[in-house]
């Protein structure tokens, strides 16, 4: 019996699950394309952006998943269009055929339509993008302990994150406690009293996702690592050395890191399909994409409305994983002559880290904050991993971390 081709366009935690759930299937033959040859864990990229961790330790080789499983190829390569009637995906490399396509490419940050901020400011969606980071932070502070001038060693010395959700608020507070405290002895010369940490959110509050007395607890977590928390703060430009709010006021600094939204990669635009506004495909109940026959979209590149009066499913890690299996279950379906099931989700709630032995968690009723979230939140992430390396190794650094304040990876690495 012929088997049938499954296409996943993405490598992410939803793409390589949905396939995972394939693997070793005899009606199936899946092929995996990505331009990485890595499954890349997000949620800890502010940490290789702070010198915790390195990239090697929130990536994993996909072909180091399927090893065993002879149904399921990976094809390194970067998709150009989607080309929906004669059923191919167009990569630089060249066509792949397909009887099922599953979108799971993820998002890329949103700047909103400011051309000016995102040429200058720094975003982080990619390993290359935290590096980036990590350079410039490390940078900053090698200049300013040279720079003679006041007025351009502070503008040097102001680190300023826009976008109060968990993305935000963690990297600020890593970025704090890598200067004040696994930094500020490196730096004999250097005056301390002179570095601005500054976190910009346009609305009322932090972690909008969380009880408000949770994300009044971050802020105040926040401004004791000495973080300048600032809500109700639009920005409107960016020059690469003054960054202008809506209200006129200015800040000059070097440093300017946009974690203010994400939208769904630009590729779902090629099914022609329906979107939401942030450009992710409108889905089905059984996550199959309206109007186009044996089309799925997952994770980040799918809106999913789990009520009519509900939101979207956030763009978060479970949500992926979970879609991943259901995307997989309804191919099996579908190729069996069998009917597709819808995709069901249950909220697992929501947690951030704001540095060394303080997070914010909700799930349910239950909330929480301090050690006792950030400890649920460090086993979390742990088990999240893929691999026993990555497992041994960042639980290893994390308690170095803990007990001396240890960021091994605080080098610049020049692109």
């Amino acid at each position: 019996m012929k088997k049938a081709n499954v296409v996943i366009v993405g490598a992410g935690i939803g793409g390589v699950r949905a396939a995972q759930e394939l693997a070793g299937k005899p009606d199936v033959h899946v092929t995996l394309l990505d331009r990485n040859n890595y499954q890349l864990f997000p949620p800890l990229l502010y940490q290789v952006s702070t010198a915790t961790l390195a990239t090697g330790e929130i990536a994993y080789p996909v072909r180091e998943f399927f090893r065993s499983y002879d149904n399921v190829d990976f094809r390194l390569g970067e998709v150009t269009s989607i080309d929906v009637k004669a059923r191919e995906v167009v990569t630089k490399n060249g066509r792949v055929p397909y009887d099922y396509l599953v979108l799971a490419t993820g998002s890329t940050t949103n700047f909103f339509g400011n051309e000016e901020v995102a040429r200058h400011a720094f975003p982080m969606k990619t390993m290359e993008e935290a590096l980036a980071i990590r350079n410039q932070l490390i940078r900053c502070l090698e200049l300013a302990d040279q720079e003679e001038d006041e007025a351009r060693r502070r503008e040097l010395l102001t680190f300023v994150c826009v976008g109060g959700g968990p993305t935000g608020v963690e990297e600020a507070g890593a970025i704090s406690e890598l200067i004040y405290q696994s930094m500020r002895k490196d730096y004999h010369q250097l005056d301390f009293s002179e570095v601005d940490i500054k976190l910009l959110e346009g609305t009322g509050r932090l972690l909008a996702m969380m009880p408000e007395r949770l994300s009044r607890d971050a802020a105040r977590m926040l401004e004791k690592k000495r973080v300048d928390v600032c809500l109700e703060t639009m920005v409107v430009g960016y020059d690469g050395h003054v960054l202008t709010l809506k209200d006129g006021r200015t800040i000059r600094t070097r440093t300017v890191i946009w974690a203010a939204g994400v939208k769904a990669s630009p590729i779902v635009a090629a099914l022609g399909a329906d979107y939401d506004r942030s450009g992710r495909v409108i889905v089905n109940r059984d996550l199959s994409v309206k109007g186009l026959p044996r089309v799925y979209a997952i994770g980040d590149s799918a809106s999913f409305v789990p009520a009519p009066d509900a939101r979207p499913l956030a763009t978060v890690a479970p949500v992926a994983m979970k879609g991943g299996i259901c995307c997989a279950r309804n191919i099996l379906h579908e190729v069996r002559g069998e009917t597709t099931e819808a995709f069901v989700y249950k909220d697992m709630g929501a947690m951030a880290t704001i540095g060394r032995s303080s997070a914010v968690l909700s799930v349910g009723k239950i909330h929480a904050e301090g050690f006792l979230a950030w400890s649920v939140w460090l086993w979390v992430h742990l088990l999240r991993l893929a691999g026993t390396y990555a497992n041994v190794t960042v639980a290893l650094k994390w308690v170095l971390n803990y007990f001396n304040n240890a960021r091994l990876g605080r080098i610049i690495v020049e692109r």
